[in-house]
């Protein structure tokens, strides 16, 4: 199973943990245990994401693991009020999944609001680029190299394929859910039946 996709940033490569993922993580370390460590990730941060996500989830429910969450646009008031909260010594981690956010970027406030004062925590607007400077930019690209070409070829193949594995994933969490679904109705039902006993008695 692939946990990672690729996402382009001014065209570099990066990787992130797929929503698939992060929830599949966080089933099991509810159910006590870790996923298998992905090749070229570091066990120790693994971990303390999965514990993260897992605060998340039991105060947000699991949408809160999709990356258009944390896209949300902070005020600077709004982060100054999660900064302080910081400040007067509640833990990051728990002022981060209070607020529904990662707790990298609760650190970056923080050290942008000591370093900068409330500035630090003002977006510096960016303005878009004229119609005149895209098109020179469109019109001169620079060619690839052939390695860059191939690792090209190969991240668009690995992507492809990473999205089936998504599909299948998905599947197997719906099913999941409605097995869980079922046995909690079951539960239920019993309890129900067992309390009505009771009565008679």
């Amino acid at each position: 199973m692939y946990p990672l996709y690729w996402t382009t940033s001014k065209e570099v490569f990066f990787m992130r943990y797929s929503y698939e993922f992060k929830l599949m993580c966080v089933e099991l370390y509810h159910s006590g245990s870790y996923p298998d460590i992905p090749e070229g990730a570091n066990p120790d941060t693994l971990k303390r994401h999965i514990r993260e996500w897992s605060g998340l989830v039991d105060l947000h429910g699991p949408e809160v693991l999709k990356h258009k969450v944390f896209n949300k646009v902070w005020t600077p008031e709004e982060k100054l009020e999660l900064v302080l909260k910081v400040i007067a010594g509640i833990p990051k981690r728990k002022v981060a999944i209070e607020a529904g956010i990662n707790s990298g970027m609760l650190y970056q406030w923080v050290y942008k609001y000591k370093s900068q004062g409330y500035n630090g925590l003002v977006e510096s607007k960016k303005g878009r680029p004229t119609k005149e400077s895209r098109m020179k930019k469109s019109t001169n690209p620079l060619p690839l190299t052939e390695s860059e070409r191939e690792e090209l070829i190969r991240l668009r193949a690995e992507n492809e394929y990473i999205k089936v594995e998504n599909e299948v994933i998905k599947k197997r969490i719906a099913l999941r859910q409605e097995k869980w679904a079922a046995q909690l109705k079951a539960k239920k039902q019993q309890s129900s039946k067992n309390s009505e006993k009771t009565d008679t008695n």
